[in-house]
């Protein structure tokens, strides 16, 4: 019981920090992009991820976890693939509407939902699913407004779902059957999704901004906020490797919809961004469909942590019914001995 109420513990941590952390770095970000004039977006999650890298190899220096080797090959596809997937999201948001980048992010849940079931045989209940649908339906109400479609854009917004839903399922996996922690997959990952977003950044800035990174003028002000920006990144990252780690991919993209109402309502409060009816009735059918979900899933983990503590039970009650049984078969002969002796002694 202790090293549940531990484990659920560490769980409510990662989820605290992921929001907080999210939260932060697009305020920060929309402040440095939109106010200060910093459009690079791309080569700016380079600079997150080496930042990012460069912090856990002091940290791991010092001892704070262990380093352990994993398979080169498999981390270097699974890091070309997370830096691909950012890529092609930046990509899609470039080429198409904000209202069909929404329903992009939308997309994610069901594919990855779709990709568990056929692949990896996960079973969602109905219940699970229509919390899903609730969900997503109350973060389209909030969030998108326009849905202007074109042939390059949508193929990048399907490329953008595949990889992300691929990259995500690849955290969970590889952490459990490689027995490798969250802090020792981003470690070993990080430099080749920093490496490929480096050398392509500029190239999909400039194609989306149609300025160079290069040549532009830094303010101190800009570089004091890509330096908070790069700060808040490595506690994203983190959080969002250890959240997929101790829960799995469908949960870290609803709470990717609950940062998204959280930066709707923080940016009507700090940023007096525009606000409507419309949203708040979204905010509140996504509330209600990320409580639903919460709350089926943490009864059915009960239930299956029911299940699995009757089945050990079953099975210690099983190995022990035959020792039992010689003891009682000892005690019996015994018995049936002492009796014989009794009867030959009378006999005599």
């Amino acid at each position: 019981m202790g090293e549940m109420s531990g484990f659920q513990l560490g769980v409510i941590g990662a989820l605290f920090l992921s929001v907080a952390s999210s939260v932060s770095i697009v305020i920060c970000n929309k402040a440095l992009m939109s106010n200060l004039g910093f459009p690079f977006a791309t080569t700016l999650t380079s600079w997150h991820l080496m930042v990012t890298f460069c912090t856990l190899h002091v940290a791991q220096r010092f001892n704070v976890f262990e380093s352990k080797s994993v398979d080169m090959k498999t981390v270097m596809l699974f890091g070309i693939l997370n830096g691909v997937s950012i890529g092609l999201l930046n990509l899609s948001l470039g080429f198409n509407s904000i209202g069909f980048y929404q329903m992009t992010k939308l997309a994610i849940i069901p594919f990855t939902v779709l990709l568990e079931t056929l692949f990896l045989k996960k079973q969602f209940s109905q219940k699970i699913k229509f919390s899903l649908f609730l969900l997503l339906v109350g973060v389209a109400i909030a969030s998108v407004t326009d849905l202007q479609l074109n042939l390059v854009g949508t193929i990048l917004s399907l490329l953008a779902i595949a990889t992300t839903c691929v990259g995500q399922i690849l955290t969970n996996t590889i952490q459990k059957r490689l027995n490798v922690s969250s802090t020792q997959l981003l470690y070993q990952s990080a430099p080749f999704q920093a490496a490929i977003l480096f050398v392509s950044g500029p190239v999909v800035d400039q194609c989306l901004t149609k300025q160079n990174v290069f040549a532009y003028k830094y303010s101190p002000i800009v570089l004091a906020f890509i330096i908070l920006s790069c700060i808040i990144s490595v506690s994203v990252n983190f959080s969002t490797f250890l959240v997929i780690g101790k829960t799995s991919p469908v949960t870290y993209q609803v709470l990717g919809h609950l940062k998204t109402c959280l930066v709707l309502g923080f940016g009507y409060t700090l940023l007096h961004d525009p606000f409507t009816e419309r949203n708040i009735i979204g905010i509140l059918i996504a509330i209600l469909g990320m409580g639903l979900y919460s709350y089926f899933c943490t009864h059915e983990n009960k239930k299956k942590q029911l299940g699995d503590l009757s089945t050990v039970t079953q099975i210690k009650d099983r190995e022990t019914a035959p020792l039992l049984a010689g003891k009682n078969m000892g005690y019996e002969d015994k018995e049936s001995h002492e009796v014989k002796k009794a009867t030959k002694d009378s006999l005599v």
